[in-house]
């Protein structure tokens, strides 16, 4: 039986991505296109995720394997006193390997409703899923305004990109520069096209799963106080949930041949208008120190969440503001600490250019679990290659092998395999 999203087979399933490719050719004649940019990515994902103390009936291994197709144009400017652009987005998946037994990986929508929720009484994965969004951006002096589908990458919401496609918002945003080392961002979003569904919905609330809110409103601001020093601060209100405010500060130093640097984050979140997710209490700090030395980095980092709450934040988005949200786990549960070690290693001043890898270790502790004290921790190793020359060029390889175990997870094994190579279009 044919399964599918937003159309009855491949054609239509692929048909905001034809048309957006088809178009471009004929749109960078135009002024409006002079300085603008496009590229096609192709992701090719394969995803496996054991969960090794599961027990019969429940889930015993997601793994699935997906094509993604991303396309994605920026506009220049008008040439006139407020600059008018446009910006487009459109994305294909398309299922390659998959059973209602293993689905339920998020490379694909069709396990479930929504995440969080029952699997679906037949849980097969969509054979194919299409998206597509724009955005009009006006441009006055360094000031940008932006209105339709946004991806943002600002300290509270920091749109996630670790699937098939992309997360993006339906909102609008300013960013303001006028001022020269001070960057100011405000805004809303609405709105929310998650990772592993197709069509927007409400805002979901990672750790509350259950609970949705319709608006996220965010002001905030970085300043570089000097080339080696930076502050901000950035308030954000997802309505009837939570309010949430980041305190973040950066400082990097030269030491001879090493180069420090270090970053302290604390974020303050409470329950927000009628309180959908209850009273929370969330007062999470992490550090972060590095020592980079040629082609090696070594970094150690703390986190620490006193509240008696864990994290409210959106769903599925990056979390720059928590030191140790790492692939799998985010060490945030309430009164949660870890402790990160990580060392990365660029090989190219060793003589292979392109290969880069690091591996992590994250442990944490003095939480409850069933009223009993327990732990988790969790071990990454990643490794990229980018192709460097012959007919196989910038073409992309990447490998991410994770291992957990914790009182309230039980032991996991997953691994990621990606493929990936972007086509400049103009």
């Amino acid at each position: 039986m044919k399964h599918s999203l937003y159309g009855a087979g491949f054609a239509r399933a692929a048909k905001p991505l034809s048309l957006l490719i088809g178009f471009s050719p004929f749109c960078a004649q135009a002024a409006l296109l002079e300085d603008g940019k496009a590229n096609l990515t192709f992701r090719n994902f394969y995803y496996n995720h054991d969960l090794r103390d599961s027990t019969k009936p429940a889930q015993s291994k997601l793994e699935e394997w997906a094509q993604g197709f991303i396309f994605k144009g920026e506009s220049g400017y008008t040439d006139t006193t407020i600059g008018v652009g446009v910006d487009v987005y459109a994305g294909l998946g398309l299922k390659l390997d998959s059973s209602p037994s293993r689905s339920g990986t998020a490379l694909l929508p069709g396990a479930y409703k929504r995440a969080g929720a029952p699997r679906n009484a037949d849980p097969r994965s969509a054979d194919e899923f299409s998206e597509a969004t724009a955005a009009l951006k006006l441009k006055y002096s360094k000031s940008e305004l932006k209105v339709g589908g946004l991806f943002p990458r600002i300290p509270l919401v920091s749109s996630g990109d670790a699937r098939l496609l992309p997360q993006f918002f339906e909102g609008a945003m300013l960013d303001i520069r006028e001022i020269e080392n001070l960057d100011i961002g405000l805004g809303q979003m609405r709105q929310v096209n998650q990772r592993e569904f197709a069509g927007n919905r409400d805002i979901q609330v990672g750790n509350y799963l259950s609970v949705t809110s319709d608006r996220f409103n965010y002001l905030g601001g970085t300043w570089r106080m000097t080339p080696q020093t930076s502050l901000g601060v950035w308030a954000g209100r997802l309505e009837d949930v939570y309010d949430q405010t980041l305190y973040t500060g950066t400082h990097a130093v030269k030491a001879g041949d090493w180069n420090l640097s270090g970053t302290l984050n604390y974020l303050d979140s409470s329950e927000s208008g009628s309180e959908r997710a209850g009273k929370l209490d969330s007062r999470m700090t992490s550090a972060m120190l590095s020592a980079n030395l040629k082609a090696q980095t070594f970094r150690i980092g703390y986190q620490y969440n006193a509240g008696d709450s864990a994290l409210p934040f959106i769903h599925d988005t990056d979390l720059p503001g928590v030191a140790n949200a790492v692939q799998v786990l985010r060490f945030d549960r309430a009164q949660e600490r870890s402790w990160q070690a990580r060392y990365d290693l660029d090989f190219a001043p060793l003589g292979v250019p392109g290969l880069s890898a690091f591996a992590r270790y994250v442990r944490g502790d003095n939480f409850k679990v069933a009223g009993e004290d327990a732990s988790e921790w969790e071990r990454n190793i990643d490794v990229s290659y980018v192709i460097q020359s012959g007919p196989l060029k910038n073409v992309a390889l990447r490998w991410r092998n994770v291992q957990l175990q914790g009182d309230a997870t039980g032991r996991r094994d997953e691994n990621r395999v990606i493929i990936a190579y972007t086509l400049p279009l103009f």
